[in-house]
C-alpha cells in the first residue's frame, strides 16, 4: 500500500516547516536566547511532528479501510499494529 501522493505533500510540506523551526531554535541556543522561549519554540516543532505522524497514520488507516489488497478481499485493518503506531507518537 502506498500513502496518498496529495495527503503526503502535506506532510512532507508540515515536516519543512518543522525543520526551519528546528535550526531556529539551535539558533536560539547558540544565540543565549531565554530558556522559556527555547522551550517554547521546541514545543512547536515537537507539535509540528506529532501532528505530521498522526496524518501519516490517518492516511494510512483510510487506505487499509477502503483499499483491500486485492480486489476480491473485504477491508481489513490491523488494530494491533495501528495502536502501535499511534503509542509510538505518545
Amino acid at each position: 500500500m502506498e500513502l496518498d501522493p496529495g495527503e503526503m505533500t502535506k506532510v512532507s510540506n508540515r515536516l519543512k516547516r518543522a525543520q526551519g523551526q528546528l535550526a531556529a531554535v539551535i539558533r536560539m541556543l547558540d544565540g543565549g536566547s531565554s530558556c522559556e522561549d527555547v522551550v517554547t519554540q521546541l514545543s512547536a516543532v515537537s507539535r509540528a511532528l506529532d501532528r505530521a505522524g498522526f496524518a501519516i497514520i490517518a492516511s494510512g488507516m483510510r487506505q487499509c479501510l477502503t483499499q483491500p489488497e486485492s480486489s476480491d478481499e473485504a477491508p481489513t485493518l490491523d488494530v494491533a499494529k495501528l495502536e502501535k503506531l499511534f503509542l509510538s507518537l505518545a
